[in-house]
């Protein structure tokens, strides 16, 4: 896996927000509005730091799949970018973690 995975999946969010939510899953989440998009993110985040206190690896990576896909929604449903979070990220490369979050 590389960013491309995370790109497409994005992509692919991004090109369902005119679905279906009929027949389309991700539509359906968009469709019910960021509030509930950013709800579904929290549950699936729950349930992946449940699985890491657990210790079950195969598990903690499932549910780490959904984390990252439901954070996709949450941000699309929000008109935030992969690329938008992309570039934040780049911004703070490199630099003290502590020194970081003083200067915001």
């Amino acid at each position: 896996m590389s960013d491309d995975t995370l790109l497409r999946l994005a992509a692919t969010i991004e090109a369902r927000k005119g679905a279906d939510p009929e027949t389309s899953w991700t539509a359906k989440l968009l469709s019910r509005g960021p509030k509930k998009a950013a709800q579904k993110f929290g549950e699936e985040a729950i349930e992946a730091v449940i699985e890491a206190a657990r210790g079950d690896k195969d598990k903690l990576t499932e549910e780490a799949a959904d984390v990252l896909y439901h954070f996709l929604v949450m941000l699309t449903a929000r008109g935030v970018s992969l690329s938008d979070v992309y570039t934040v990220l780049e911004r703070r490369e490199g630099q003290s973690g502590i020194a970081e979050k003083a200067s915001r």
